[in-house]
């Protein structure tokens, strides 16, 4: 397992970068706007680890910035933790051997949401290409939030 980024969602682009990088220091490392899901996600890294974020091999911050305007309640503005997984169908079991509900299942054979006991989401990414759709996980549901 490797720990990739954290997400946090911003209401304002513009001022949330001039604290992480002006302020504070990050560099932004790229910068993807989906027209359609209407939000932008940046990832920012610590200085030192500029090349291996964008190598992929380093952590990041994610700002994520929905174009329509919203309030974040109970948290939401704290998005997820994200690890890169060797199996993901593995990992989900696993967790679910160990009585942790799977919240998204691996339908896509790539990523699953998972909540720690504290209802902190843990987003787990397949390393590499995405696997074969599989059962039970094609079948499964989503359960609760995420």
């Amino acid at each position: 397992m490797r720990y990739l980024h954290t997400m946090v969602r911003v209401k304002d682009l513009d001022q949330s970068l001039d604290f992480y990088c002006n302020k504070l220091g990050l560099v932004e490392v790229k910068r993807n706007a989906y027209e359609q899901g209407r939000f932008t996600l940046v990832f920012l890294a610590a200085p030192e680890d500029v090349e291996q974020a964008r190598a992929g091999s380093a952590p990041m911050v994610e700002l994520t910035f929905n174009w329509d305007p919203e309030d974040y309640d109970g948290g939401r503005n704290f998005g997820h933790l994200a690890y890169e997984v060797d199996d993901i169908y593995a990992s989900c079991a696993h967790l679910q051997a160990g009585g942790v509900t799977i919240n998204r299942p691996p339908r896509d054979g790539r990523m699953a949401f998972v909540r720690s006991p504290d209802g902190i989401s843990v987003e787990l990414l397949q390393k590499g290409g995405r696997l074969d759709p599989a059962e039970p996980w094609v079948s499964m549901p989503n359960v609760g939030v995420w």
